[in-house]
């Protein structure tokens, strides 16, 4: 943990090629305005951070990213009902769900999954939930964004029963090598927020290491895991720029490579090229 625990962290120098923070929540950074929203995206720009998806985690924050995305032309959404929000999922939230999901700047139906370290949803209606989410990525043709805390199996285990969408991503993947491999082999793509940057992460840090490359995503889940060295202070999109160095390091690669492969990604995984040409 660091000192100032109120205060971001510096903006770093830019990248020298531009990525996309494949999960955050502006809401949560404290943005309702478009201009609010502006302001952070300005930053994350001077850092090399040039676009976000901005991802809900209940129905009011999946209105609410759905409409931000079109108020900034480097903002996409995600909209789900968070696994720990499933408690009361109505026939009311699925069809505004489903409605939001058919927006061209939602491109990822997320996150969703399962979470069995806070008991706020018993495993059942998470699991219910879960499974409807996979259908509504199949439906949409829009990606699916996975949540996972102390669920692998399970996740795993339901997504091999549905059937998984084409295009599965691990937000803040949390597992270990094995986990990873199992994960790659079905196809699914991995996104690293700050805790790979932690020094306690060991087996995080050696599943980032081996992830073939075009299976990595880089995030921040911002406000959340801010990057080492600035741990337990504000996160927001442009500390996807610590990540990403740190990444590169621990990969023993180029920065800029790096950087290039993860956009590469973003764009394909979220099919960002199709939703600005069709704007």
């Amino acid at each position: 943990m660091t000192k100032r625990r109120g205060e971001r962290p510096p903006v770093p120098e830019a990248l020298p090629v531009p990525v996309v923070d494949a999960h955050t929540h502006l809401d949560a950074c404290g943005a309702q305005t478009p201009e609010q929203v502006r302001e952070i995206l300005d930053r994350a720009n001077a850092a090399g951070v040039d676009r976000v998806i901005t991802v809900a985690d209940d129905l009011a924050s999946a209105r609410w990213a759905a409409q931000a995305a079109t108020w900034d032309e480097r903002v996409f959404a995600a909209v789900a009902l968070h696994p720990t929000r499933t408690s009361t999922f109505t026939d009311a939230d699925r069809a505004e769900l489903t409605a939001l999901a058919a927006r061209p700047r939602v491109v990822a139906i997320g996150e969703t999954g399962l979470d069995y370290y806070w008991d706020y949803s018993p495993p059942a209606a998470q699991h219910d939930a879960f499974r409807w989410h996979i259908e509504l990525s199949k439906l949409s043709g829009k990606t699916l964004m996975i949540h996972d805390r102390d669920a692998h199996d399970d996740v795993l285990k339901v997504l091999d029963e549905e059937g998984a969408p084409s295009t599965v991503v691990f937000h803040c993947f949390s597992g270990d090598l094995d986990f990873a491999r199992a994960c790659v082999e079905r196809g699914f793509v991995l996104s690293f927020a700050g805790a790979v940057t932690f020094r306690n992460a060991g087996a995080l840090r050696e599943a980032a290491a081996w992830v073939p490359a075009d299976h990595l995503l880089v995030e921040t889940d911002a406000p959340f895991l801010t990057p080492h060295p600035f741990r337990g202070r504000p996160n927001e999109p442009y500390c996807a720029n610590y990540t990403l160095r740190d990444i590169a390091t621990l990969r023993d690669v180029d920065v800029a490579d790096l950087a290039s492969t993860v956009t590469r990604n973003a764009e394909r995984v979220f099919n960002l090229g199709d939703v600005v040409q069709s704007q």
